[in-house]
């Protein structure tokens, strides 16, 4: 293989080798085994930050039931064309009670347009959410629904239609099995702002009074909406792609309606049109009422009649909020073929969909056909990565600046851990631009949102490739030769 990869990849970090890094890295498997990265017990997050003195910060969750693990690991360089260590800056060892689950899903949320350091977000098999601060700090829990979270998605939103007048926001997608769960970033942010509000108050009573109680801090649940999604079975993997409008009877109606597709193993692909309304009809409402104050009823008369002592209190888990109104667009049925993982473009108006089969759907999420197909890619991994084509070097020293948007073109960047290479096919019915030779036990990876520059150039999206073996972190370089 030489160093052939070398020439289309930049190194920008490594993970540390001191001593205590060492022995994180150890329990995760690293220098342990070959491979270790491809063990889905094993998750991965990636963060790029707009402060000026942190340019990345990586994740790694061991999701092993009996001592589950997260190290969150910085690089302190702050030039992106410099390799820098990547050390572990915090060791968090989820105190996951048996209702809880174990570890299942990471994501990193950075909040555009704020000083605010990113959160963690963790999800595990029970359906449960939990927030990190970069300290370890246990910021929040949550009980989304009873169900294995499968992915966590913070994206941008944005309209699928010109004659739309809503404003798009940032939220963070939450996957189950036939389930999608979606919050809102200022929902989010306003939680972080709370609990560093409150963190302050306590050091101040801590240094000031001697209060050296520990105090809980408390938050009541973050809003979100809940949607079932299993009228063509139950999906692998979802997406939120954006706003849409609403139906023809439904005009004038100022709730938001999203357009969501979902794939799985009885369809490959399925679309639903989400509506932010969670009211029932006037008949449901009052059968509810009536059922309720009906139990209610006969549960206090037969606690007098038999005097049932009272039964102690237990911390039960909540009761799942009610779903909002999902219809059905379209299905797409192929047996035996089954979706796997599905990536969405920058805009979420075109979306790369793996199935069981070894190929690759590309579809296009407003009118929801599919576009182009890749055959033999089994168990490849897709991204959306921005590049240049054709393009004279700036007048500056860096090849990272002096670019506008128009100067890239967008492009699917497949990986294909069997053929050991990486694929770059220009979008939508492009070419395939570049090939580029992969070791072994290595991990595309990209950061949920990419932050504007301080110089009023584009910044593009990027796909990192980390080489689990050696330790290194990788760039794909923007320019294609």
């Amino acid at each position: 293989m030489a160093r052939r990869w070398h020439q289309h990849l930049t190194e920008v970090c490594a993970l540390a080798s001191a001593s205590a890094s060492s022995e994180d890295l150890g329990m995760m498997g690293m220098g342990e085994r070959e491979g270790w990265l491809d063990d889905p017990s094993i998750l991965v997050a990636v963060a790029s930050s707009s402060a000026s003195h942190v340019s990345l910060h990586l994740a790694l969750a061991s999701a092993h039931a009996s001592k589950p693990l997260i190290l969150l690991l910085a690089s302190s360089s702050s030039s992106p064309s410099s390799s820098s260590p990547l050390a572990v800056t915090t060791r968090i060892r989820p105190s996951l009670a048996p209702s809880h689950g174990s570890l299942s899903a990471i994501e990193w949320l950075p909040f555009p347009h704020s000083d605010a350091t990113p959160l963690l977000a963790v999800g595990t098999t029970a359906g449960y959410l939990l927030f990190y601060s970069l300290s370890g700090h246990l910021i929040h829990n949550q009980s989304i629904y009873p169900a294995t979270i499968l992915r966590l998605k913070f994206r941008h939103t944005t309209t699928n239609a010109e004659s739309l007048q809503q404003s798009a926001s940032h939220q963070l997608s939450i996957v189950l099995p036939g389930i999608i769960a979606r919050f809102d970033a200022s929902d989010l942010q306003s939680m972080l702002q709370k609990w560093s509000d409150e963190a302050a108050s306590r050091t101040w009573n801590t240094r000031f009074h001697q209060d050296n109680d520990e105090e809980e801090t408390s938050f009541s649940n973050v809003p979100f909406q809940l949607w079932n999604v299993s009228k063509f079975g139950s999906s692998a993997d979802a997406a939120i792609v954006g706003l849409m409008p609403p139906p023809l009877l439904e005009l004038q109606s100022s709730q938001r309606y999203y357009c969501a597709v979902t794939i799985g193993e009885d369809s490959v692909i399925s679309a639903y049109r989400l509506s932010e309304d969670r009211s029932r009809s006037l008949v449901g409402a009052i059968l509810s009422r009536v059922g309720t104050a009906t139990i209610s009823t006969i549960s206090s008369f037969s606690s007098i009649i038999w005097r049932r002592e009272p039964s102690p209190t237990k911390n039960t888990r909540p009761k799942p909020q009610s779903f909002a109104k999902a219809s059905p667009l379209t299905c797409v049925k192929d047996p035996p073929r089954k979706g796997e993982r599905l990536t969405l473009s920058p805009s979420g108006t075109l979306a790369a969909v793996t199935d069981s089969l070894g190929r690759i759907l590309l579809l296009d999420t407003q009118a929801l056909v599919v576009v182009r197909l890749w055959k033999g890619y089994r168990d490849a991994h897709c991204l959306f990565v921005e590049m240049l084509t054709k393009k004279e070097k700036p007048t500056t020293s860096s090849n990272y600046y002096g670019y506008s948007k128009n100067d890239y073109c967008l492009c699917l960047a497949i990986h294909a851990p069997r053929k050991g290479i990486i694929e770059i096919w220009q979008m939508r019915t492009g070419p395939r631009l570049l090939t580029i030779q992969c070791p072994k036990g290595s991990k595309m990876l990209q950061p949920s949102i990419r932050f504007s520059s301080s110089n009023s150039t584009y910044n593009p999206l990027e796909v990192y490739l980390l080489n689990g073996d050696s330790g290194q972190l990788f760039v794909l370089n923007r320019r294609i030769s």
